[in-house]
């Protein structure tokens, strides 16, 4: 099948279109692009940068977003369209007489909701990480493809002038709602490109298509069941969905919609790799083969063979591959009668109970307030917990106000009667973390119905509901006040982080209705 890139303004370019992972290997390896690991994967090195850049992240202010995104100055940054079109031009000049790789795919696996995506990418290392993100066409659906409804641009190597292009350093990342293309350049980072397209459906599925967007992990049981767990980095939302007696619908990104159906948007995984052990993440591990692509990942030293611990690059050290490569799949990736929903919190006060039942309204303002700790060690300078609080549990991502988000999901979790729990993965009183097998537990519990018929007590601080016991864990567990040493140590925790969420909520008033504030913490 041959195709053109004339159109888009990249001109005389060899064209390398829908290569296979073997070939787009190959090609890196012999660019000097990947180096292949003793799994079969290939590792690449992402360059200066090892993440995300939010601050050089920016929607094109015009008739379709002006009204509708929230401009917050922080998180959705405004880009002028004649600024847009001018940088455009530049990027793909600069794609032009070289040699340039292009994939057709799909996202979203509801067929309701699949949406045509071509990438147009000036490395095989990217195109390999469209292939695998997301959702392969079949030979059929490749030749009746047409027209693509979005398109990522993605052009590492191009070095923006801020003050002539608009934009705040060398890199950017820019979403055009109204051309519907994704722009990067300046960075080799691969995230940048599918978080484009999860911000891009973050504001099309609300706006247009009356479906939630969500920032979660899915599985669902052997009953059909479906629960979706919640949580920013750190509080173990990929391992805990990874469960061998439920079928996996995806790791990080999803739609809910009007008739109850939760949907992964993506056709792929993109974990962490830090500390990754055979006995800690089977399943991540095992896909770690043929195909797969590691990120900023150090080699021991002589070998082949990747050193998971090694932190000299970056802590983030990632693996993306196609979802089938876990071998417990929804298939498609799609699932229906949701039941449980988690909130995953690193509490490093100790206050939060290892799980806690939310009511509506008290489920939105967690939701919005996406609360987590990081904790000494984890970044320079911490040395003390720091609260981290990130709207929606993705605020990078979301382009409308938080309510409107929290506002729908309140909205579902009344009509359906799903229940939404919130889980402590992080600290008790002593500053000790929360065994997984216990979290485990607690999640099991409320999974299999055993916590329907228990008795609850009210927190008096946050008035969520808590059970007072569960077979499998030790009871003084379940209540925090037992781990602090007197009483009043654990009232004076549990009031600092009930005034941070409070202070943290404040840029949400004006807009939240009376039942969203009613949610918060009682004191």
């Amino acid at each position: 099948m041959s195709i053109e890139l004339a159109s888009y303004g990249i001109k005389n370019s060899k064209i390398n279109y829908q290569l296979s992972p073997e070939e787009l290997t190959k090609k890196m390896v012999e660019l000097g692009q990947g180096e292949i690991t003793s799994s079969g994967a290939v590792n690449m090195l992402t360059g200066e940068f090892t993440g995300r850049s939010p601050k050089d992240r920016f929607i094109v202010k015009d008739e379709i977003t002006e009204d509708n995104v929230w401009w917050d100055g922080n998180i959705n940054i405004p880009f002028d369209s004649e600024k847009f079109d001018a940088l455009y031009d530049k990027v793909v000049a600069h794609l032009s007489n070289r040699e340039v790789y292009v994939r057709d795919a799909f996202a979203c696996a509801d067929d309701s909701y699949k949406t045509k995506i071509r990438a147009i990418t000036e490395t095989p290392a990217a195109n390999l990480f469209i292939y695998n993100m997301f959702i392969r066409p079949t030979e059929e659906e490749l030749k009746n493809f047409g027209d693509s409804e979005w398109t990522i641009i993605n052009a590492p190597t191009f070095v923006a002038n801020a003050e002539e292009d608009g934009t705040r350093q060398h890199n950017f990342s820019i979403l055009n709602f109204k051309r519907k293309i994704v722009l990067n350049g300046g960075t080799g980072y691969t995230g940048e490109m599918k978080k484009g397209i999860f911000s891009a459906l973050n504001f099309i599925m609300p706006v247009f298509r009356k479906t939630l967007p969500m920032h979660c992990s899915a599985n669902s049981g052997e009953n059909g069941d479906t629960a979706m767990f919640f949580g920013l980095s750190g509080t173990g939302k990929t391992t805990l969905s990874a469960d061998k007696n439920r079928r996996l619908i995806g790791d990080d990104e999803h739609g809910w919609t009007e008739d109850n159906t939760v949907f992964n948007f993506e056709g792929g995984c993109y974990a962490k790799v830090i500390n990754l052990s055979p006995e800690g993440e089977p399943e991540i591990f095992a896909a770690i083969k043929d195909g797969a692509l590691l990120e900023n990942c150090k080699l021991v030293q002589g070998t082949n063979e990747v050193d998971f611990t090694d932190t000299s690059i970056t802590e983030n050290t990632r693996v993306s591959y196609p979802i089938d490569y876990i071998e417990n799949i929804a298939v498609p990736s799609v699932g229906k009668n949701p039941k449980n929903i988690f909130f995953l919190s690193f509490d490093a006060y100790g206050v939060f109970p290892p799980i806690a039942r939310l009511n509506p309204d008290q489920a939105a303002y967690l939701f919005i307030s996406g609360y987590t700790s990081k904790v000494a060690g984890t970044e320079a300078g911490v040395t003390e917990p720091q609260t981290t609080f990130s709207t929606c549990f993705g605020a990078p991502f979301m382009p409308l106000h938080p309510t409107k988000y929290a506002e729908m999901l309140s909205d579902k979790v009344e009509k359906t009667g799903v229940n939404v729990w919130l889980i402590n993965t992080g600290w008790n009183g002593q500053k000790q973390r929360m065994s997984l097998k216990d979290t485990r537990a607690v999640i099991n519990a409320a999974l299999n119905g055993d916590l329907n018929n228990v008795e609850f007590r009210k927190d008096p601080y946050f008035g969520f509901e808590v059970p007072v016991a569960i077979e499998g864990v030790a009871q003084e567990k379940l209540n925090p006040a037992t781990s602090f040493t007197t009483e009043e140590a654990y009232k004076e925790n549990a009031q600092i982080l009930a005034a941070k969420f409070k202070e943290n909520f404040k840029k949400f008033e004006e807009f939240a209705t009376a039942d969203l504030l009613a949610g918060g913490p009682t004191i």
